[in-house]
Order: C-alpha cells, then structure tokens, then sequence
C-alpha cells in the first residue's frame, strides 16, 4: 500500500469509525496533505535474501512442537513466538500458505493457548521482561494474522486481548509491565499503541479516548532534544531504542508531519549504526526493530541513507547457523533481524508505508 493509498484509506476509515478524530489530531487516521510519492527503490540484494532464507530457517528449525521458540529461560515466551510469526508473514507466507505457512500456524496455536480468562496472553514460567510486552506483542500479531485470515477464535483472543489493554490503561494515558493502572513507561505503552493500531485495522473496536489519551502521553514523554524520556513521573534523558519506538507511535497515530515528528527523526539520524557498530550493546533489536520502521515511513533520503547502514551491519553479525544473537535468546534477535531486513517487502500491514 502506497502513502497515498494509506493516507486515503485512513481519511476514508474516519468517517466510518475505524479511525478517531481527537481533540488535537484525527488520532489513526490523521489527514495529512496528499502527495504522490514514487515507491523507494528496492534496497535488498540477492545476498539480503540468502541471509533473511537462513534465518527463518534458523527459526522453523528451533520452533518447538507447541508453535514455542528455544530452549532456554525464554521458551515459550509469547512475545518471541509473536515476533517469530512476524518474521514469517513479513516473509510473505500467511496462516497455512507459502513456504512458512505451517510455522506460522504454530505460532497462532502457542498464542491462543496462551490466551488466558480475562483476555491476558501470558505463558506462566517463560522469562519475560514484562508480561505487559508480551501482551501487546501478541495481541499485535493475532491482529496481523486475524487482518490476513480471518478466524472466530482468533477474533474473539484478539478481542479479549484488546479489552484489557483499554481497561489497564494508567491515568497518564500509559502501561506499565503489568496489567495494573499504577503507573507507565514510554516503552511498554508503545508496545500497546501498535497492539490497538493494528486491531483497530483489523477491524476491532478501540475506543477514541484510549488512543487520544495513549499519544498525550507520547507526545509529553518527547524531550527537547528530540529524544524520549523513560517514564513522566521520573524524567530523565533520551535513549536511542525508546526514542525510535515514540517516532513509531507517531507514525502509528496517523502523524506524518509536524513538529515532533521532525525532532524525533533528527535525534534517530543522529544514532545511524556505523561501520562496525557491535549488535551486543542494550536493547539493540528492539531499537532498531522501531528505528526502521520509523525511517521507512519517513522514506526519501533518510530512508536510502538508514537502510544500507543497519543491513551492512545484521550481516555482518549473522552466524553460520543463520541465526543472530541476543542477550535474550538467540530466536529473538533472530526474528528481529529477520523483520528488519524484511522491510521493503511491505508485507505486514501494520509496517506498511
């Protein structure tokens, strides 16, 4: 899909009720001036696709019998598995079609498995960083999987799923890492930011409110630097991987210009991966699992200048088993990495330009 045909379908989706208009902004679905932009060109190489191929296969290869990843403190974890299924739709394939369409259902029952009564989708005894990140991961990608093929009992964990994400929603507008209303951080509230843009686009009802309240708080979260803060009720200085996941949000909420956005791209470019750059430092996927997305749908130059950077620097770092590593587990940087690369196909909706 097009910018031109995103930004269409969004102003279209306001007035029949998948896109909000709020109080400052048509929150998922703000009009922005339309202007047709010709498609980036194709940076992936025929190198690109032998390093992408390896890693999924790397991830059919470690996918457990129950649709789980791995076998260490993270097996079973339901934010890896989710991210594994994206890596594999990002691939093309869909819930039982193309060469990873088995995997992908795995990944589908292992989720549903984990859907638990009240709509939380945890696995108990899998190492986590935060239930709330694995939630807003899953939920994210049965959004994914229920927009490609639609299902009832996908529908209905996906719906569960939604519901306690608005109703754990925290006074400043926020998540924390569980499903409580105590407190925040710019971090896991992203994570369910994309959960409700992509169930909202899957045809799921989220509430006007929740959203406007959700990008409030991103916006205030923003530092003058351009950066992101950790949490409002502890201000502290930017970081790289969260402030590329509040540009994300930005893009999320239908902004493709203004203010914010433009100081969250020059603080990103400031962090472009140079030559030699160590996939070892903290959080460095899930910075640039939200960085790619952010200068994709920023596109033009910054897009032809980030692009060339990050993938010089996964393949450089891939192992010969087709995998990456990560602190985490090995499936998860792997996935990353796969999602990453796996851009400029313009597969999953949710990464759409």
């Amino acid at each position: 899909m097009s910018r031109l045909d995103r930004r269409t379908f969004l102003a279209a989706a306001a007035g029949t009720g998948m896109a909000a208009v709020g109080r400052t902004s048509l929150v998922f679905g703000q009009s922005a001036p339309l202007a047709v932009e010709q498609p980036p060109p194709n940076l992936m190489t025929a190198e690109t696709q032998r390093a992408i191929e390896a890693g999924l296969n790397y991830l059919s290869r470690n996918q457990n019998e129950d649709g789980s990843f791995g076998r260490g403190n993270y097996s079973r974890n339901v934010a890896i598995c989710s991210l594994a299924g994206m890596a594999f739709m990002a691939h093309g394939s869909t819930p039982g079609r193309g060469p990873y369409g088995a995997e992908i259902n795995r990944c589908v029952h292992h989720i549903l498995n984990s859907a638990r009564e009240g709509g939380f989708i945890i696995s108990p005894g899998s190492a986590s960083h935060g239930p709330m990140y694995g939630h807003g991961f899953a939920t994210l990608f049965l959004a994914e999987v229920y927009g490609m093929h639609p299902d009832s009992m996908v529908r209905d964990r996906l719906e569960a799923a939604v519901k306690l994400i608005i109703a754990t929603q925290n006074d400043e507008g926020g998540w924390r890492y569980e499903p409580k209303r105590h407190d925040a951080d710019i971090s896991v509230t992203i994570c369910q930011v994309m959960a409700l843009r992509a169930a909202r686009n899957a045809g799921i009802f989220v509430p006007n409110e929740t959203i406007d309240r959700c990008i409030e708080y991103v916006k205030r979260s923003q530092n003058p630097d351009g950066g992101f803060m950790y949490q409002l009720s502890q201000p502290g200085e930017s970081r790289f991987p969260r402030s590329a996941a509040g540009v994300v949000a930005f893009y999320n909420a239908g902004i493709y210009e203004g203010e914010h956005l433009d100081r969250g791209l020059d603080y990103l470019l400031r962090h472009i991966p140079q030559s030699g750059a160590s996939t070892r430092e903290a959080h460095f996927y899930y910075g640039h699992y939200y960085a790619v997305q952010a200068l994709w749908q920023a596109g033009g130059d910054r897009w032809q200048r980030w692009y060339p950077a990050i993938h010089d620097t996964l393949l450089a770092h891939q192992k010969s088993d087709g995998s990456w590593f990560d602190q985490i587990s090995p499936e998860y940087g792997t996935a990353m990495a796969c999602i990453i690369l796996q851009m400029p196909n313009n597969y999953l909706p949710i990464l759409q330009r």
